[in-house]
């Protein structure tokens, strides 16, 4: 009967690209009628939804028109921010559960955020918006040197550097404004400490859930990109009990609800600074790290949770796990798999994913977004990660020479 039931109902997610497709796996596995909504392009999603709508998910009357003619149960995506605001407006015009309006506004726009971390009580860096660039310099001189300047509606570390003197401001200001639909940008101080993820879950205003989880960098000449997370962060208790208050005082600040949340942490000695916070879950593996760690399937919980049901996080243990992107420091064209290595490998060690086929364009790194695929596994020390990823490197050409071989010069 169960069943039946799930099959009439109708979910839709916004995305189709990569972080997008196991939340629409999921839904699909879960016998609900899917309905996938992105803008027109080479993406995954497509070929496995019941249903898309070639639409930009930024735009807020266009989704809610093709929500509304569908008479959907529920709306959600993973791993972006550009959709959350349009997620926001659909539940709120048509009383669906999911992140409130206000929320999403404020999550997706950093200057806003800082304003309610900082009205909240919240534990974070000073920050002031700035509209021309001697306000950002002005701004700058006040915080103090070093400062981070930052485009206020991106995510995955675009827009965002760092300036240690003051002959850099200008060209940090351009570089955040670039591609911005904002005329703002966000001069913050910059903080020392360890820099960690923290993702989880709020429901009736309450974190009901919390994962904190290591990330790995990598810290190139001139770019610096989250590469991976490994689960979970070992703290003290003391350290965890102030993560846990500090993220619900963001939560609160913010006032997000009824949805899954992922924030950027620095940790420094006791002291926990929430640096940003978004209504999504994060991407770069953490759902499927979540899944591992805590034996739960958190695209399913998600789901769940957009479709009305109060959703349980209990859980028994966690299994330490982490992956890695597979990325290439050069653009190229991807020329050679070897899929008989590859699948050996996920038979014995550990999942490896690739996002494209053979023929298909790879970008040189520069961000999260250019990654070729990715390695998980249930593994304690970056060691043994690293390990698979250099096989996993060796099975796969760009440019007729092995991915190992390019990263080894």
């Amino acid at each position: 009967m169960m069943k039946r039931i799930n099959e009439l109902k109708r979910i839709m997610i916004l995305g189709a690209g990569t972080y997008q497709v196991p939340l629409i796996k999921t839904a699909r596995r879960m016998g609900l009628y899917t309905i996938v909504v992105s803008i027109p392009g080479d993406y995954l999603g497509f070929s496995l939804a019941d249903k898309v709508y070639y639409l930009d998910t930024r735009d807020r009357e266009g989704i809610l028109k093709a929500a509304r003619e569908e008479k959907i149960d529920g709306i959600c995506t993973s791993g972006t921010d550009v959709a959350v605001s349009s997620i926001g407006y659909v539940c709120e015009q048509m009383g669906l559960t999911g992140i409130p309006l206000k929320a999403a506004e404020t999550v997706t726009d950093k200057a806003l955020m800082k304003e309610a971390f900082l009205a909240g009580g919240v534990a974070a860096a000073k920050g002031v918006r700035a509209y021309t660039l001697e306000e950002a310099r002005r701004a700058a001189e006040r915080i103090g040197y070093p400062v981070v300047v930052k485009r206020v509606d991106s995510s995955g570390s675009r827009g965002i550097s760092v300036v240690r003197k003051p002959s850099k401001i200008e060209e940090a200001f351009l570089h955040a404004k670039d591609r911005s639909s904002r005329d703002y940008v966000l001069v913050e101080e910059y903080l020392k400490g360890v820099e960690i993820g923290v993702d989880g879950f709020v429901q009736d205003g309450k974190l009901v859930f919390l994962a904190a989880h290591d990330k790995f960098i990598y810290q190139g000449d001139n770019i610096t990109v989250p590469v991976g997370h490994a689960f979970p962060y070992r703290c003290s208790k003391a350290v965890e009990e102030e993560i846990a208050r500090q993220m619900q005082r963001a939560v609160t600040a913010t006032e997000i609800n009824c949805c899954s949340v992922n924030a950027d942490v620095f940790v420094d000695g006791g002291n926990v600074y929430i640096i940003e916070i978004g209504g999504r879950t994060g991407a770069t593996c953490i759902p499927e790290l979540i899944s591992i760690c805590y034996g739960f399937d958190f695209y399913e919980k998600m789901i769940r949770s957009a479709l009305g049901e109060k959703v349980d996080f209990s859980c028994e243990g966690k299994t330490p796990c982490m992956a890695k992107l597979l990325m290439s420091p050069l653009e190229g064209t991807l020329t050679g798999v070897n899929f008989e290595g590859i699948e050996t490998i996920c038979r014995e060690e550990a999942q490896v994913a690739l996002d494209y086929p053979v023929g298909h364009h790879v970008y040189a790194m520069t961000d999260g977004t250019d990654r070729i695929g990715h390695v998980i596994m249930e593994a304690e020390k970056e060691e043994e990660l690293d390990r698979i990823i250099r096989k996993v490197r060796k099975y796969i050409a760009i440019d007729h020479r092995t991915l190992e071989e390019i990263w080894n010069g």
